[in-house]
């Protein structure tokens, strides 16, 4: 028999209130149910949480499984601020999204400090690297040196006059 800790709605139509039990898991929602362990009220500013942590904590170690909710209600009725992780083994689907999400997240690079991406901009070593990568420029240097010879010969006929 698969038993689990879950939430069993009451109170009127609109008005909702919770009572925390320990359930078979083939039972209907608001069905029987094995015990009481303690009530939930969202209605309330702030959410009322009562629940027994010893019984809770008793039934767990007999293999009752607690449901997301249940979980997290427990959790808070302990002063713990995060949930533990057994869980009845479904996830919500937006709850699977943020897991993916945190994973890509976490695997992506950090963003570099912006001091040293303008560092790596600013830095002359790309410049460097393609000077020499433009040998054909070397060569048509040379072409420019005869029109160099040219000039200084009209420099000494300046010179004449």
């Amino acid at each position: 028999m698969a038993v689990k800790i879950r939430l069993a709605r009451a109170g009127a139509k609109k008005a909702p209130f919770y009572r925390v039990v320990v359930a078979d898991s083939r039972s209907p929602r608001d069905g029987r149910f094995i015990e009481i362990l303690g009530r939930y009220n969202p209605r309330t500013q702030p959410s009322t949480v009562e629940i027994d942590v010893e019984k809770a904590d008793a039934w767990v170690a007999k293999g009752a499984v607690p449901t997301e909710t249940a979980a997290k209600l427990i959790a808070i009725a302990k002063g713990e601020k995060t949930a533990p992780l057994k869980t009845a083994g479904k996830v919500s689907k937006k709850a699977a999204a943020k897991v993916e999400a945190a994973k890509k997240e976490a695997e992506k690079p950090a963003k570099a400090p912006v001091e040293e991406v303008v560092a790596e901009e600013a830095a002359p070593e790309a410049v460097v690297e393609e000077a020499p990568a433009e040998e054909p420029v070397v060569e048509e240097a040379p072409a420019e040196e005869p029109a160099a010879e040219e000039a200084p010969a009209e420099e000494p006929a300046a010179d004449a006059e």
